[in-house]
């Protein structure tokens, strides 16, 4: 009998590999960091083969290390980086150009401009909030398709010839996995493009014209926990069925247990991330989130709202890389615990520009609030701070659209901060539950996948796997939370009113 689900993690700044038992426990894992690109301003890219090449060395390595066999895995669940485009020949796996990453922002004219069209009679955007639950933001994947085929000498003529695949991660990964056999998808990386209509669950042939990108390229759309095939054997010695693909945060939820309607999760990983389960309705926000899948199971589709903060973990990832204040992530708790709570130092992390519910692309980073007595330490607590209070501005919008949230349920790789952790149930006022495993992205996807094999009956059986570490519950007055809020909403309009992009 299979015993284990092994779980391919493709994120933004590292790729790993996590073999999982039959009971939901980590058994191994290998890790490899990301060579990170940024050519010009508000550009982020990545090296296709590098990230396949890193794919290839963790799950191998993860397999040595838990010293079993290919034939000992029941499937493979892949879990990736959502909205970064890949184009690359069908016949050869090549790419033609670097991954255009999720956090770019080169596309943000082109976004402009499509904002003043019209679509079918209807403003742009309201067509496309309509048909795929998003806004029109660089963020998205269909500009960054465009970009490519318009910037690479011949792409566009290839592309027309039915010679191109136009993917992001899950699908290279798929490609390459199976040799080529299969080109595919499933929905919640579809529903991330912004040319998947998510009530009828296919690729929306208008908006795929809108925005020149070729429909003969896109995958094939599955649902999340599916038979997408095999690897081919020289990856692994044997074939291993790929049994599921999600996209991070969808597999987070899944790694969360966050299956009934009303449930939710928020990660804090590069960005930060706030998805609640909406069931069976598809809820269109009138408060700049977005409507999103959480997952697709037996042709059935189950619904999200979704707000984005684009920067977290990445201003801690800057302290430490950029400005050298300390030399790992984690001393950021140290510098933070030596700052008097009245400090007034305000971190606004616009480095490429600002997420939900503002969706400004033209805002920059700011540090505001700066005295004599300021340094390193006030700096990083605000940097802190910035992603608790992000997170507050996401969910005082999901509570606008009628859909409260009484807890607030946190994964990721900042949750192991016990500052920050604090600190943001002091900002929203919300019990904050930590589980006991904290990497549920990748836990996630082997949910899924061991769904798919038959090795998790159901999702009500995954559910009773899941167990708490720890609640944190809110300590300062209502009065100090009040005004660390208007100090960063006024750092909010500030980095706006800066650049002449400040929304109503």
């Amino acid at each position: 009998m299979h015993k284990y689900i092994l779980a391919i993690d493709q994120g933004t700044t590292s790729s790993r590999a996590m073999l999982f038992n039959g009971q939901g426990q980590m058994i191994a894992v290998e890790q490899k960091d990301l060579t990170q690109f940024y050519p010009k301003e508000g550009w982020v890219e990545h090296d296709p083969l590098e990230i396949w090449q890193s794919i290839l060395d963790v799950s191998r390595a993860v397999i040595q290390t838990a010293n079993i066999q290919a034939t000992d895995i029941a499937g493979i669940g892949i879990t990736n980086q959502r909205e970064t485009a890949l184009v690359w020949h069908r016949q050869t796996g090549q790419p033609i150009y670097k991954a255009i990453v999720w956090q770019d922002r080169r596309t943000a004219t082109t976004c402009q401009q499509l904002k003043q069209t019209q679509l079918n009679g209807e403003q742009f955007e309201v067509r496309l909030q309509k048909t795929t639950g998003l806004l029109l933001d660089p963020y998205f994947s269909a500009t960054k398709y465009a970009w490519i085929l318009d910037h690479v000498d011949g792409a566009r003529a290839l592309a027309e010839a039915g010679d191109l695949c136009a993917g992001t991660v899950d699908s290279y990964l798929l490609w390459h996995l199976t040799k080529g056999k299969v080109h595919a998808t499933d929905a919640t990386n579809a529903c991330r493009t912004a040319l998947f209509d998510i009530h009828k669950q296919q690729w929306d042939a208008d908006l795929c014209a809108a925005f020149n990108v070729p429909l003969a390229m896109l995958p094939q759309v599955e649902d999340t926990a599916h038979n997408f095939g095999v690897t081919a054997k020289e990856h692994f010695g044997s074939s291993i069925p790929i049994a599921a693909m999600a996209g991070d945060q969808h597999a987070a939820m899944a790694g969360q247990a966050c299956f009934t309607k009303g449930s939710s999760k928020c990660t804090y990983g590069t960005g930060c991330f706030l998805v609640l389960n909406t069931g069976q309705e598809a809820i269109q926000s009138d408060h700049r989130l977005l409507t999103t899948m959480a997952y697709r199971l037996n042709g059935e589709a189950t619904y999200a709202l979704e707000g984005s903060a684009f920067i977290a973990g990445a201003v801690v990832q800057w302290l430490r890389d950029t400005m050298g204040l300390f030399a790992n992530a984690c001393d950021s708790a140290d510098f933070a615990n030596k700052v008097s709570d009245d400090h007034s130092v305000v971190f606004v992390p616009a480095f490429t520009g600002l997420g939900a519910p503002y969706w400004d692309p033209h805002a920059k980073g700011a540090i505001l609030g700066l005295s004599r007595n300021s340094g390193p330490n006030e700096i990083t607590a605000a940097a802190l701070e910035s992603v608790c209070l992000q997170t507050n501005d996401l969910l005082q919008a999901m509570q606008a659209d009628g859909a409260p949230i009484d807890r607030l349920q946190v994964d990721g790789g900042m949750v192991s901060n016990q500052w920050m952790m604090q600190r943001l149930a002091d900002l929203t006022r919300l019990p904050v539950i930590r589980p006991a495993f904290t990497e549920t992205t990748a836990l996630g996807a082997a949910y899924f996948a061991g769904l798919q094999q038959s090795v998790f009956a159901s999702l009500a059986d995954i559910q009773t796997l899941w167990q708490e570490d720890q609640c944190f519950n809110p300590v300062k007055t209502s009065s100090w939370t009040a005004q660390k809020h208007a100090r960063w909403q006024r750092g909010v309009q500030a980095v706006q009113h800066a650049h002449g992009e400040k929304m109503t």
